[in-house]
């Protein structure tokens, strides 16, 4: 962890609200960023961020200063999204190359040099994959995008998740299978060629 990180750290456990304010200012964009993704709506990314961010305060004594600080918001982000996920169900989009049995499927694919009708079938393409995605349990989505978006490894997606590595092989594992269905599904219905890229 980074030396200042650290300090600030130290300083808010201690009672300072000007430290705490420094993490807020060091990490608000990278919060938003991960409450934007899995909520895909900026009101409710505030509002997830904002309690992102009251709940670190409040749980600021349980953080170990080994531990990595940008990694432990995430947690307690994804923790809160999947807390009210199961109240409600918001949609979350994917901008993104998942990896599939049958190499990579590229979620954004656009190019200067498309023609109309590409353009139309990526846009259809992006739908199916938003609809797709929005249709997966919370645990297969925020592994997705823990691991597709933000570039986690299975053992830091473990420990956002507090679950075990083999869960999270397990869940990613299932979760490109279902995600892979759910859009096979839904453009054979509609007629619609997959964009694969890199297959092996």
């Amino acid at each position: 962890m980074d030396r200042t990180v650290k300090l600030l750290v130290n300083k808010s456990k201690q009672g300072s609200n000007e430290a705490f304010e420094q993490l807020v200012k060091l990490y608000q964009n990278k919060v938003y960023a991960l409450c934007y993704q899995l909520t895909n709506s900026r009101s409710d990314a505030q509002d997830l961020a904002q309690e992102t961010f009251i709940k670190a305060y409040r749980s600021l004594s349980g953080f170990r200063n080994e531990a990595d600080f940008g990694t432990w918001m995430h947690r307690i982000a994804v923790n809160l999204w999947i807390n009210i996920k199961r109240r409600k169900k918001p949609e979350v989009s994917l901008d993104a190359t998942i990896t599939t049995d049958n190499g990579e499927m590229s979620i954004d694919v656009a190019s200067n040099d498309e023609t109309p009708d590409e353009k139309l079938e990526r846009k259809e393409f992006n739908t199916l994959v938003k609809l797709a995605l929005n249709d997966l349990s919370e645990e297969h989505r925020t592994v997705l995008i823990l691991r597709e978006m933000y570039g986690y490894n299975y053992e830091e997606i473990a420990q956002i998740m507090d679950c075990s590595l083999g869960t999270v092989k397990s869940r990613i594992n299932r979760a490109r299978q279902s995600l892979k269905e759910k859009i096979l599904r839904q453009a054979q219905a509609r007629d619609l060629k997959l964009p694969y890229v890199n297959r092996h």
